[in-house]
């Protein structure tokens, strides 16, 4: 094979040299903006790049964090050093919260004091409905004039103005009539007070007044001789059971006992029920001793009594002739008397 000068300068002419230094030249440019580009994905790693191939990791050398020194004794509290500053006349603070305001004392706690009762306050009831009430205590004992304690068993939840009328019918009407029957007071006894329900414990009724603690069910009063002065009990005698009576009615505006229904048979309800025009009622029949009640046995036959044949033959009337006999005919056969019937009695309620 043989290469002529002609052939060699139609190859390699001097075109030839200048394409090849441009490729060269965009060879360079393209690595340039390469590099640009891999310098800038080192900030910003590629949405695609989930595990952080394509940017490279900066490098972290690892160096000790020094520890604090331990606090001197003589240094302050912590405490003193976060006092804020009290606001003065060049520093406005803020506001401060008002506290809630005080619960006034109502008349009736200020009047009803130790020297009364023993009723320490408790917190309102706020039960279902219109359960509950303000103003409550516990009345635990009522303190006699003679500075004796009579203790209400169990203690009664009641409102203060009811505790108070409690406190005054026993102080100044019971301790007289105790005192006529030659003892004293030692203790109430509490049949039922608070209680959230209806009237008579009947489903549906209207609130009573228990549940709003403005009631008290009192069954007796127990004397310091060991005695029980029941209010409904038949064997107290009558006019005791009437001055209770007159002096509950006197003082409370409800008084259900015995009479006014199957509820109130055993006990005695006061409550100070509000009503229009100071309605009150007063219902309790005092009912009278209860009879003797007859033996069932008839009593021996004494024995100066006639033999019974003698004592069933009649006595001869004056005038009849001595000797006549007597027909059978006037005599009544025990087959033609009429049998005696017993009269119905009524039954007692």
């Amino acid at each position: 094979m043989t290469f002529s000068l002609p052939d060699f300068r139609r190859k390699w002419s001097c075109r030839g040299y200048m394409s090849t230094g441009s490729a060269m030249v965009t060879v360079a440019l393209s690595l340039l903006l390469m590099l640009a580009e891999r310098a800038e994905a080192r900030k910003y790693p590629a949405p695609l790049d989930l595990f952080g191939l394509g940017t490279p990791r900066p490098r972290v050398h690892s160096a000790r964090i020094p520890l604090p020194r331990p606090r001197p004794e003589e240094a302050p509290k912590a405490e003193d050093e976060a006092e804020p500053e009290k606001p003065g006349p060049d520093k406005p603070g803020k506001p401060a919260e008002a506290p809630p305001p005080e619960k006034q004392i109502s008349a009736c706690r200020l009047a009803l004091t130790e020297e009364v009762a023993i009723a320490p306050s408790i917190p309102d009831i706020r039960g279902p409905g219109a359960c509950g009430g303000e103003d409550l205590v516990r009345l635990e004992a009522i303190v006699l004039p003679d500075k004796r304690k009579v203790p209400v068993k169990p203690a009664a939840i009641l409102r203060c103005t009811m505790a108070s009328a409690i406190a005054d019918w026993v102080r100044k009407d019971m301790v007289p009539l105790a005192a006529s029957l030659g003892s004293t007071i030692s203790d109430l006894d509490n049949f039922d007070s608070f209680e959230c329900r209806g009237r008579n414990r009947v489903a549906g009724a209207l609130l009573s007044e228990h549940g709003k603690a403005n009631a008290l069910d009192v069954r007796s009063l127990k004397l310091a001789n060991g005695q029980s002065m029941g209010l409904t009990d038949r064997t107290v005698a009558r006019d005791v059971r009437e001055r209770v009576l007159r002096s509950v009615c006197a003082r409370f505006s409800t008084v259900l006992g015995p009479g006014s229904d199957w509820y109130h048979e055993d006990h005695i309800h006061l409550d100070l029920a509000q009503r229009r025009n100071d309605y009150r009622i007063c219902q309790w029949n005092v009912w009278d001793p209860l009879p003797l009640v007859a033996p069932l046995l008839p009593a021996e036959r004494p024995e100066e009594a006639p033999p019974r044949d003698v004592a069933a033959k009649p006595e001869v009337k004056d005038g009849a002739e001595d000797g006549a006999e007597k027909s059978p005919e006037d005599e009544p056969s025990k087959a033609q008397s009429k049998p005696t019937t017993k009269p119905a009695t009524k039954k007692r309620r």
